[in-house]
């Protein structure tokens, strides 16, 4: 677990620089809650996340091209079963908590949000975004490429903005995502 256990030396010095890591994004993130469409767009984000929604989207439309049903129904299977297992595996492994939201300051429920359950690291969110990102990035299509990754920069960026996520879940979410892809598209 990320903040349990007394250590000494290097894993209590790492412990401590994650958690001012979160406490600092946390205080710049706290500064932006409670308006309106930025709160709007952050649930819009996290939503167009959930269970793949957004990485289904994108597939089906490659999927439309001639001869690349196939590959995208492929990448699709990795995305959410890579990104499904190990997000799973290292959540009950870690068993972070999650960030306290009992003081969470978000505009009127203009976009209802489902609270999340299960342990904090990594954000799942932000795991399968970056994850599809990868697995879904043409080499010859560098435009679609970038708004792959913007996509899941802004899905990863909702879920601090939520308070679904400590910053330090969303950065390992992403670096484990991306490698996940990686994989997945020596797989495919």
């Amino acid at each position: 677990m990320l903040e349990a256990g007394r250590s000494t030396g290097s894993g209590a010095a790492w412990r401590a620089a994650v958690r001012r890591f979160d406490d600092r994004v946390e205080l710049w993130a706290s500064a932006r809650r409670g308006r309106p469409l930025l709160d709007a767009a952050a649930k819009i984000a996290s939503g167009l996340g959930d269970h793949g929604l957004l990485w289904a989207i994108v597939s089906a439309w490659r999927a439309r091209r001639p001869g690349e049903s196939a590959q995208a129904l492929r990448d699709l299977a990795v995305t959410g079963v890579e990104s499904a297992v190990v997000n799973a595996a290292l959540k009950q492994a870690i068993g972070r908590v999650r960030p306290d939201r009992v003081d969470l300051q978000l505009a009127a429920e203009i976009v209802p949000v489902r609270a999340p359950t299960s342990a904090s690291f990594p954000s799942g969110h932000t795991l399968a975004a970056f994850c599809a990102a990868t697995v879904l990035a043409e080499r010859d299509h560098p435009v679609s490429t970038v708004l792959l990754f913007s996509a899941a920069g802004t899905i990863a960026a909702s879920r601090i903005h939520l308070g679904a996520h400590h910053a330090s879940d969303v950065a390992g979410g992403a670096v484990i995502g991306v490698a996940l892809g990686w994989l997945g598209r020596r797989r495919t």
